[in-house]
């Protein structure tokens, strides 16, 4: 499960990692304790061949979905079963997108309770979270744009932490997923793998991250 994340870089640095331009009725600010059913950072492809930053609701909603109430639930998509879950197989092929991180947060199981952990670059760079997107209809024609983020079985570093971990793109690969003329889904299943370890690292970070609550820079300290 990823169910946390940090996304602190500048605004301007963010689109240029990107090649983004800002999406209509965005605003930036700087989140050390994202959550699920907040709105996030997202990259889609735009129409005209550029990338949007905008904001997505974090917990998808299929279009189909009698109310948003799901969304809580689909806050994390499954690698292995992407082509055969009805809310997230025919998103695959054409609503993919991604979700900008300098680090995401676990919780490592212990005897004594359980310590959470900060992952992240060991260069402490920007990195691309795999994600899908959809747009949900409410009864009155209102609009709600939501996403979910796609885990993948732990590499080597993650495995003594948790037995999951959000789907990390190459940035290699960051054009061949965003794509809009990109609808071959077995490749783009090829991608979604556990990340390198060697370019990884973790650190224990302060409990009070726990709770959503608390949403400030001292959540990235280094504890020990």
């Amino acid at each position: 499960m990823c169910g946390r994340f940090t996304i602190t870089d500048p605004l301007d640095e963010i689109m240029e990692r990107y090649m983004a331009s800002i999406a209509d009725g965005f605003e930036y600010r700087p989140n050390y304790n994202a959550a699920p059913m907040q709105y996030i950072p997202t990259i889609i492809a735009g129409k005209e061949g550029n990338n949007k930053l905008g904001a997505l609701r974090w917990g998808l909603v299929p279009s189909w979905a009698k109310d948003d109430k799901i969304g809580s639930k689909m806050i994390n998509a499954r690698a292995e079963t992407l082509a055969e879950k009805p809310a997230f197989k025919r998103l695959i092929s054409s609503k993919r997108c991604i979700i900008p991180t300098n680090g995401f947060y676990e919780w490592k199981k212990e005897d004594t309770g359980k310590r959470p952990m900060r992952i992240l670059m060991k260069d402490e760079r920007l990195f691309s979270l795999a994600g899908l997107h959809d747009t949900w209809t409410d009864p009155e024609g209102n609009k709600l744009s939501t996403c979910t983020i796609i885990t993948t079985e732990p590499n080597s570093l993650m495995e003594d932490i948790h037995n999951r971990m959000p789907v990390i793109l190459n940035p290699d690969d960051e054009a061949e997923w965003l794509g809009r003329d990109n609808n071959d889904v077995q490749s783009l299943l090829s991608l979604l793998k556990p990340y390198n370890t060697s370019e990884m690292r973790a650190y224990e970070v302060p409990k009070e991250v726990g709770n959503v609550r608390n949403n400030n820079e001292g959540l990235l300290k280094e504890i020990g």
